[in-house]
């Protein structure tokens, strides 16, 4: 194997001391012209790279953000990744990404990688089953900043870009009274995420502006896997009195609910109405979509979490922030009609 050129040798090759060749290297302006078009020219010829790493180590920057995310095959988090990624390239800066496949475990590992690199700052979306927030507590130490999206841990001062999901709830409620719809079921995700209780607290609160009593029977949860969605569903369909109607928790839980509903010769949104959290693309592509879903906004939640992170890292290296300052961003979810791809 061929030895990977160094400034010594460049040095060596044109006699002059290592400190000049990485001055000329850099464009120092106390090497004169010829010496910095000499240094460049052997350089080149010995096709010399910069070492990067002693370059970040001079800068305290790697020019390199982390990116978690639970499962890149969800339409809902490649839509945010494609922001963040967007936003960190018009920064010049590279994105190193992983998914947690809803695994703590492994979403700890990605973590520890990501501090062992000591990248610039992180940005995650935890999985379902994380309820162990310590290693966020040690990326503190190493003065690695993270900012959550979309799924936040119940932590106090942390940076976030989230939705507001009581918004599309509300407006879900009301557009299905107005249906006439007075038993409204809800298929909600796990217990332990915020996003879960959420939904829940909003739920109740727009039954309550019509003085619609609570049924305990009508609210079910899924982990979120295909089976515990059906499992929810078959609960639901089980009940002596059905719900007419159903918010879930994502698109997914709604196809998974709509395909059961039709092993029971049941049609969706004209026997039971769904409306579903995300709006992914899928509906595009499906003959059966809910009659509305609500819209969370991914990409600009992560835009604006990619945001957040750099003014985190400019204030860092600037030293401008010397008291902590902890960014959140949230923005109206907002409920969208799929009128015209429905029979509603």
């Amino acid at each position: 194997m061929e030895k990977i050129p160094t400034i010594k040798e460049i040095a060596k090759r044109l006699k002059v001391s290592p400190s000049t060749v990485s001055r000329a290297l850099h464009g120092h302006p106390s090497i004169g012209l010829v010496t910095t078009m000499r240094v460049n020219k052997v350089a080149s010829e010995l096709n010399y790279e910069r070492n990067q790493t002693a370059v970040f180590f001079k800068q305290r920057k790697t020019l390199t953000i982390g990116v978690i995310v639970p499962d890149f095959s969800d339409a809902f988090f490649s839509s945010a990744l494609s922001g963040i990624e967007d936003y960190a390239s018009k920064r010049n800066y590279n994105v190193f990404i992983g998914q947690s496949l809803e695994n703590p475990d492994k979403e700890k590992r990605i973590l520890e990688t990501m501090k062992t690199h000591r990248l610039d700052g992180i940005i995650i979306s935890i999985s379902k089953n994380t309820t162990n927030y310590e290693v966020f507590e040690q990326l503190k130490k190493y003065n690695i900043p993270v900012v959550f999206f979309d799924r936040i841990p119940g932590m106090e001062d942390i940076h976030y870009s989230a939705c507001n999901l009581q918004s599309g709830m509300l407006q879900a409620i009301d557009c299905l009274i107005e249906k006439g719809h007075r038993s409204i079921g809800l298929i909600n995700g796990p217990s332990q995420l915020a996003a879960s209780k959420e939904r829940l607290d909003a739920y109740k609160q727009g039954l309550d502006k019509y003085q619609i009593a609570v049924n305990a029977d009508l609210i079910v949860s899924s982990d979120l896997s295909s089976a515990q969605n059906t499992y929810a569903m078959r609960r639901l369909l089980s009940l002596a009195n059905k719900p007419t109607a159903i918010i879930t928790f994502n698109d997914y839980v709604a196809r998974d609910a709509i395909k059961l509903l039709k092993n029971y010769n049941l049609a969706p949104n004209h026997d039971i109405s769904f409306v579903s959290f995300a709006n992914s693309p899928i509906w595009s592509f499906m003959d059966n979509a809910p009659m509305a879903s609500i819209e969370q906004f991914p990409q600009k939640q992560g835009i604006k979490a990619a945001e957040i992170l750099f003014k985190i890292i400019d204030d860092r290296i600037s030293e401008a922030s010397l008291t902590p300052v902890f960014h959140h961003a949230v923005f109206d979810s907002s409920m969208v009609s799929h009128r015209g791809r429905t029979n509603v």
